[in-house]
C-alpha cells in the first residue's frame, strides 16, 4: 500500500504530494519541525510535542497552520491511513509560499505537511541491548538550538561524519571542549557516584520530549539528576553513557570515540530507565 501523506489540505499518496517550489521551508530553510513516535498504535507525547511545535513557531514569527485539536485529528487520520501500530510522524510547517525574498512577505499562508513512515522498534531493541558506538564533532550550529528548525545542515555534516568513523551518533562538542548534545538526540551519562547527568536546556539545546519523559521516570524511582555541562573526558569516564531521542527511546553508548564506556556494555541504569519508559508508552 501507497504511503500517504498530508499536504495543506489534502490526504495523498507520497508520490503525489508536493509543495511549491517557492515554500520558504524550501528556498531558506524557513520553518520548524516535529517527531513523534507513534507505538503499539499509541501517539506518544502528542501534547508537549505540539506546544514545542508551537513555540518554535512563535520564535520564528510563523502563524500556526490550525489548532491543537484540528491538528491532532490531522495527525491521527494520517496514522489511519498509513495502516501503521508503529511509527514515526513528520510535521513540518514552513512560512509559506511567497516570491523570493529574504525578508518576511506579508499575508503569507504557512504551509503544512506530515508522513508517516513504519518504525522498526525491532531494530531498537536490538541497539538497546547491543548498545551504539558515537564519536565527537565539533558543534558547527546556529545560535537558537532551542528551536526545532527545519536548518539541519550542520546536524546532517555531523552525523554523517559520525557514520563515516563508524558510530551511530555524533556527539556535538562546543568551543569550550563541552558536550551540548547528539546531531538528533539529546545525550547523558551517569557518573562513577551514580548521578545521571544532562545538560541543562538553559544552555541552548533543544528541550528534547524523551528527554523530560526520563528525567520525570528517573526521579520517580528516585535517581539522583543533574542538569550540567560536562566534558568529553568526564564523558569518557562515565559508567555509562546514553542518547535520548522520540526515535530511539534510549539507547547505550558502549564506546565514544573508540574509548569504552565503563565495561563497553549497556549497563543497568540505562536498562532500567528503558523498561520504565516502555511502561509508560504502555499507558498512554
Amino acid at each position: 500500500m501507497s504511503r500517504i501523506a498530508y499536504v495543506n489540505g489534502a490526504y495523498l499518496p507520497i508520490a503525489y504530494a508536493t509543495v511549491h517550489i517557492e515554500d520558504r521551508g524550501n528556498q531558506f530553510s524557513d520553518g520548524a519541525y516535529e517527531g513523534i513516535t507513534v507505538y503499539d498504535g499509541k501517539i506518544i507525547d502528542l501534547v508537549p510535542h505540539l506546544a514545542r511545535l508551537r513555540r518554535s513557531l512563535s520564535e520564528l514569527r510563523i502563524s500556526a497552520p490550525m489548532g491543537d485539536a484540528a491538528l491532532t485529528q490531522v495527525i491521527k487520520e494520517v496514522v489511519r491511513r498509513n495502516r501503521t501500530n508503529s511509527a514515526m510522524i513528520y510535521m513540518q510547517v514552513s512560512r509559506g509560499a511567497a516570491k523570493r525574498d529574504h525578508a518576511f512577505p506579508e499575508n503569507i499562508k504557512p504551509s503544512l505537511i506530515i508522513t508517516c513512515r513504519r518504525l522498526d522498534f525491532a531494530a531498537i531493541n536490538a541497539r538497546v541491548k547491543s548498545g551504539v558506538k558515537a564519536s565527537s564533532q565539533p558543534d558547527t550550529r546556529w545560535s537558537r538550538c532551542d528551536i526545532k528548525s527545519i536548518s539541519l545542515l550542520p546536524n546532517i555534516l555531523a552525523k554523517q561524519a559520525a557514520r563515516e568513523k563508524g558510530s551511530f551518533e555524533a556527539i556535538l562538542v562546543d568551543s569550550d571542549g563541552l558536550v551540548t548534545e547528539g546531531s538528533s538526540t539529546n545525550v547523558w551519562i551517569v557518573t562513577p557516584e551514580g548521578t545521571l547527568v544532562t545538560r541543562s536546556t538553559d544552555d541552548n539545546i533543544l528541550p528534547g520530549i524523551t528527554r523530560s519523559a526520563i528525567i520525570r521516570l528517573a526521579r520517580d524511582m528516585q535517581m539522583p539528576i543533574e542538569e550540567r555541562a560536562f566534558t568529553v573526558k568526564e564523558a569518557k569516564g562515565a559508567t555509562e553513557m546514553f542518547l535520548t531521542s522520540s526515535s530511539c527511546c534510549a539507547q547505550p553508548i558502549i564506546a565514544f570515540d573508540d574509548a569504552p564506556i565503563g565495561n563497553g556494555k549497556p549497563g543497568p541504569t540505562v536498562k532500567r530507565l528503558v523498561e520504565q519508559y516502555r511502561i509508560f508508552m504502555d499507558a498512554q
